[in-house]
């Protein structure tokens, strides 16, 4: 199973949000490729990337700072925020990004997912950001009238295979990931799932660690790599438990 260091980028700056609240954001680094490269040196395979600007926004706005880290860190990088047209997931893909993230416009425009993926297939993944059960968009700040595992069996018949799923309650809180949800999601979907949200701790991971066999395909951290509660060596060895 991956551990995928998330970098989350806001003005330039690598931050974390609180349950995706950009009124309560911490600033850990003013050098994003500094960030990446740390990670890259403890032996992260994939980085998570996102532009907040961008989510909030609609349209890139970290751009520059993402071309900076394709270039000099040398491994994997999966980018979303603000990704809503065919034309920017060209551009991402011709920059180096292995993987573009489409939250808000897969979740809102069923036609363009379709389209999306018959051109882009497994080099788009989807992004299910969710609270309650409920999937939010624009930045997590609006809702739309569908649930996370509606929303994630319509992504199985379009073809995915995988999907990232966040829990936005958990996001940023070190408050110790959804299981229940990801049990869930993985029981009823029968999808590769890359779970995002609350972990805190070592014993977390040793849990999600049991989901693998059910499909459970990756784990995305953030705040508790930032405050330092485990080192990224720490958490592969877990996973190679």
């Amino acid at each position: 199973m991956l551990i995928i260091p998330a970098i989350d980028l806001r003005g330039g700056k690598v931050v974390r949000l609180f349950q995706g609240k950009f009124n309560r954001q911490k600033v850990y680094s003013a050098d994003p490729v500094k960030v990446a490269k740390h990670w890259a040196k403890q032996g992260a395979k994939f980085l998570h990337i996102v532009d907040l600007d961008g989510a909030s926004s609609g349209s890139l706005k970290n751009i520059e700072v993402l071309k900076k880290i394709i270039d000099q860190v040398g491994i994997g990088v999966e980018f979303g925020g603000g990704v809503r047209s065919m034309e920017t997931i060209s551009k991402l893909l011709s920059l180096g990004v292995k993987r573009v993230i489409l939250g808000t416009k897969a979740a809102s425009d069923a036609k363009f997912l379709k389209q999306a993926w018959k051109k882009f297939g497994e080099k788009i993944i989807v992004s299910i950001d969710a609270k309650c059960g409920k999937v939010l968009t624009q930045g997590w700040n609006c809702g739309v009238a569908k649930t996370t595992l509606v929303f994630a069996k319509e992504l199985k018949t379009i073809g995915f295979k995988q999907l990232i799923y966040t829990d936005i309650s958990k996001d940023g809180t070190l408050a110790g990931p959804n299981i229940s949800g990801i049990k869930e999601l993985l029981g009823e979907t029968q999808l590769n799932v890359i779970a995002s949200g609350g972990v805190c701790s070592l014993k977390d991971l040793t849990r999600l660690n049991k989901l693998q066999k059910q499909g459970l395909s990756g784990v995305i951290i953030g705040k508790a790599l930032y405050e330092g509660k485990f080192t990224l060596v720490e958490a592969l060895k877990v996973m190679r438990a």
